[in-house]
């Protein structure tokens, strides 16, 4: 489908440049970092920008930082970085167990994380695991910067707290100071390039800190509290985890749509949780776990 829309097309340099832009066009403007979900959505005519500010020449925003404290990810920062990163995959394997999971390998080449949170899709892979590890989201503007927790990020489907004259800079993830381990667990129609069903990311810390968040059964992705709440301080055991799955449809609110029911959603979490919590802990203990046989391949 070719795009109907005419719009300026602008490539900055610097961000400095790009804010200017955007201070220009306010809500008529478009960032684009990987486009993979944009240029789709002005071809729909979902978005119809006057303008559209290229960010892949701001070198400043190419940049996935490891520190002690945590790690930082460029608004450029494709899946495939992610995915390409062993660092990445051996200290944050929900992270990358995430972007592995993200459509095909094409489009991981070029999609971005950030990108991925503004487009604010529910069923976004990313969602989990950024909600698991606290993440905080970097804005700036024309004279201005600010942060935004990403447990606040998402408002509604496809809706966040990003102000039209603001450019998300990139993703911070705070590192649990405690030994952890987490596990992404994806059901889709098939293998390959399709969207969740449902999904989950489970975090936890050898104090027993459990933390918890699903795409694709609810308006927004969101942590699961009332469950974070009860396993506190436990370990596991057959009865936790069937109150832990009588809990599931207080923290979640599924649709029926073309990918699946709302019955079936609830019941394939529940499923997630009574496989997905054990995994987590088995990984704690040093255990090798394949995370893409847990649901049957």
């Amino acid at each position: 489908m070719a795009i109907a829309h005419e719009y300026e097309y602008f490539a900055p340099a610097s961000l400095f440049e790009a804010t200017q832009i955007l201070s220009q066009f306010g809500k008529k403007a478009a960032p684009l970092a990987g486009g993979t979900d944009l240029i789709v959505f002005i071809k729909e005519g979902m978005i119809t920008p006057a303008a559209v500010i290229d960010l892949k020449r701001v070198k400043d925003l190419k940049a996935l930082e490891i520190k002690a404290e945590g790690l930082f990810l460029g608004a450029n920062t494709t899946f495939s970085d992610l995915v390409n990163s062993q660092i990445i995959k051996r200290e944050y394997r929900l992270l990358w167990e995430s972007a592995h999971s993200v459509a095909s390998v094409g489009i991981r080449n070029r999609a971005t994380v950030v990108g991925n949170i503004c487009s604010a899709i529910p069923s976004m892979d990313a969602a989990p695991a950024l909600l698991c590890y606290d993440a905080v989201v970097h804005l700036i503007s024309l004279g201005s910067e600010r942060e935004v927790p990403i447990q606040q990020w998402f408002v509604a489907p496809r809706k966040t707290l990003r102000k039209p004259d603001e450019i998300v800079a990139g993703i911070s993830l705070k590192k649990p100071a405690d030994k952890h381990a987490g596990i992404y667990l994806k059901l889709g129609r098939y293998k390959g390039e399709d969207l969740a069903q449902a999904g989950l990311g489970i975090l936890v810390t050898e104090k027993w800190e459990y933390r918890l968040a699903f795409c694709a059964v609810a308006p927004i992705p969101a942590r699961a509290s009332s469950i974070e709440g009860l396993l506190f301080g436990k370990k596991l055991n057959p009865e936790l985890i069937l109150q832990v799955q009588n809990l599931i449809p207080t923290e979640i609110a599924p649709i029926n749509d073309i990918r699946s029911s709302a019955r079936y959603r609830t019941h394939i979490c529940k499923v997630m949780m009574q496989r997905g919590l054990p995994a987590a802990v088995d990984r704690l203990n040093g255990v090798e776990i394949d995370n893409t046989g847990i649901l049957g391949g």
